[in-house]
């Protein structure tokens, strides 16, 4: 959505791959290539996946960067007010946010023990990018700040038309309704995974061809809202509630 609407919808240039033309910075850190490559050859990475650092630091401004870093890690001069980028934080109810992990961690990362001790180590903070609830409230706590744009994912799923004026907004941009409706559409669960630019089955097929991991599945999975309902049961449900109470308490963030 973002790139689209600053690239003043170029939609050609959006059929390039989203990891090339905005790549993730944490995927060199998160995916160590090292052992693996020495023995299939004919694996080719390109270098937004082999040291996205490196990619990133040669792009050419404007600049479009994926992270899930929590604030804490994020650059100095950014924590300090001394850069002050453009940043879109997009948050999604814990329940949701545990299951699409989950299956994330299984086709791309290789996890392989159950749902339930997934669940156990979302809770206690044991997972890569956690805790869950610090993360969240130290965007949701600067979302005034006129650089940062909070979103819920809730709020795409219920509204996107309205989402995609707020981004554009915050972006600079003047949409027209035929822009919104034709930006609509694209963003459409359906259109983005059939998407090959976006929906990431090339990387999975890489992962299965060469035995890097052997889950089934896909990056686009649900996109609903509630999703976790088919998967968690009543007690699972309930201390996922009890703990986003806990967390919540004293903050006007609802999910």
């Amino acid at each position: 959505m973002a790139w689209v609407i600053n690239q003043d919808f170029d939609f050609e240039g959006a059929k390039v791959p989203l990891p090339e033309r905005f790549p993730f910075l944490d995927h060199t850190p998160l995916f160590d290539y090292t052992d693996i490559l020495p023995n299939l050859p004919e694996l080719q990475l390109p270098l937004f996946v082999s040291d996205s650092v490196t990619y990133i630091n040669e792009m050419k401004s404007p600049r479009y960067i994926k992270t899930h870093l929590p604030w804490e890690l994020l650059p100095k001069q950014i924590r300090e007010g001394t850069k002050k980028p453009k940043i879109i934080y997009v948050a999604r109810n814990a329940k949701d946010t545990c299951v699409s992990y989950y299956h994330h961690c299984k086709i791309l990362e290789g996890y392989s023990g159950s749902f339930d001790n997934y669940c156990k180590l979302f809770l206690g903070g044991s997972l890569c990018f956690a805790p869950f609830w610090p993360h969240v409230l130290n965007f949701w706590k600067r979302r005034d700040e006129p650089n940062i744009l909070f979103l819920k994912y809730e709020d795409l799923k219920k509204d996107l038309p309205a989402v995609i004026r707020k981004t554009a907004a915050f972006l600079g941009k003047d949409l027209n309704e035929e822009q919104v409706d034709l930006l609509a559409e694209h963003l459409s669960f359906a259109r983005m995974k059939s998407n090959p630019a976006v929906n990431y089955e090339a990387a999975i097929e890489i992962n299965r061809r060469f035995n890097l991991t052997t889950a089934d599945g896909h990056f686009m999975r649900s996109g609903q809202v509630g999703n976790y309902k088919e998967v968690m049961g009543p007690e699972l449900i309930a201390e996922f509630d009890r703990w986003t109470q806990e967390n919540l308490a004293k903050s006007e963030l609802t999910f």
